[in-house]
């Protein structure tokens, strides 16, 4: 434990010194450093995999995820950080398809490896003993029910997406770095909060949902998804000027960026849901048939 202050020390001043190179020298930094430093993700993601680690150690063998659900889990929060805190956050602020596949990772990609990562136990093992009162206090659990609830969690995921896409909106977010973040941090949680709900391997209870049921939210989802990339992609109306205002950073029409912006919540948003859909019915079946073996 007295080893403990000493990583925190040592977070602090990496991420110190990030934000002066990032603040002072931003145009001669490798594209793998942040274009805009933020000490909140910066400090979510290196806390996490310091307290994961933590959690490895802390748990016997027999209580750990499989290796391929830990290397999911890493996956998942690496993406996060490189589609935040790289150089693909500098092309996402000037193209609206790239801004769209950044997104694509925090709501769906990234978030849907987070959830089959499947690590809580490791992160709640690594976690510090003054923060576990918090998480488990009254109000943070009432919250966690609400957003989790099986009517609140689908319309969240589908109303977050259509928010953040009215025209007006999205003008005002994309000139306005603090709304900026907001925005991705929104995204990002509800994104893992959602795919945990559905990726659950457990059946109902621990699981908050049964199996049926989250087959249906997967279905909830998908259409609205495909009709708001439908109306993108094949619109002849730019929808989104300030990328225009702003400057985009590479040789694209406005209506092409916008077209593939919609094709990328179109295509891959179903391609995820689908392969949700099928981890959903594989789980339902091994649920089945270890009922069965028990029955014997």
């Amino acid at each position: 434990m007295k080893r403990i202050p000493v990583w925190y020390a040592v977070v602090l001043l990496v991420g110190a010194a990030l934000y002066v190179i990032c603040r002072f020298y931003p145009a001669d930094l490798p594209p793998w450093l942040p274009w805009e430093f933020s000490w909140p993700e910066y400090l979510a993601t290196v806390l996490t995999f310091i307290w994961f680690a933590r959690g490895l150690k802390a748990l016997p063998a027999d209580r750990r995820p499989p290796l391929w659900r830990l290397i999911c889990f890493v996956a998942g929060v690496a993406s996060f950080y490189i589609v935040l805190q790289t150089r693909i956050d500098y092309y996402a602020q000037h193209m609206f398809f790239v801004h769209r596949w950044a997104h694509f990772v925090l709501h769906h990609a990234g978030a849907f490896l987070i959830a089959m990562g499947m690590s809580g136990p490791v992160l709640w093992a690594g976690t510090p003993d003054f923060l576990r009162p918090v998480i488990k206090s009254r109000p943070v659990q009432a919250t966690l029910n609400l957003l989790q609830h099986p009517v609140m969690a689908p319309f969240l995921f589908v109303g977050l997406l259509y928010f953040w896409l009215i025209p007006q909106i999205h003008t005002r977010v994309m000139l306005d770095a603090n709304l900026y973040e907001l925005m991705n941090w929104t995204m990002a949680l509800n994104g893992v909060m959602f795919w945990s709900l559905i990726l659950d391997s457990r059946p109902r209870p621990p699981a908050r949902l049964g199996f049926l049921m989250r087959l249906l939210l997967i279905i909830v989802i998908e259409l609205p998804q495909m009709v708001l990339g439908a109306i993108l992609s094949l619109s002849m109306r730019d929808f989104y000027p300030v990328y225009t205002i702003c400057g985009r950073v590479l040789d694209m029409t406005a209506l092409n960026d916008q077209h593939y912006g919609g094709l990328i919540i179109w295509l891959p948003g179903t391609l995820t849901s689908f392969a949700a859909f099928i981890t959903v019915l594989v789980n339902l079946r091994l649920h089945e048939e270890k009922h069965e073996r028990e029955a014997v």
